[in-house]
């Protein structure tokens, strides 16, 4: 079976990445007027994000999405 090999250094050592945090890489982000970027949703695949994308678009034409490789980090509390 495989196992969890990706790891982070923190300052309590080694900890495994969950599995659940890896699945989905993809994401939608709804660009602000301020230059900032608001995720939408998730997706595992980059053609799962880019169908839904293409669905918000037809929703909310006045909108500006794009399509972002999500590489999530859980931020440590000191």
């Amino acid at each position: 079976m495989p196992q969890n090999t990706d790891y982070k250094a923190t300052s309590h050592g080694n900890q495994a990445i969950a599995y659940k945090e890896r699945l989905n890489g993809w994401a939608i982000a709804r660009l602000q007027p301020d230059a900032q970027r608001e995720i939408v949703a998730r997706f595992r695949s980059r053609s799962d994000a880019d169908g839904y994308m293409q669905r918000l678009r037809q929703m909310m034409p006045d909108a500006s999405f794009m399509v972002v490789f999500d590489h999530q980090r859980e931020e440590v509390v000191a």
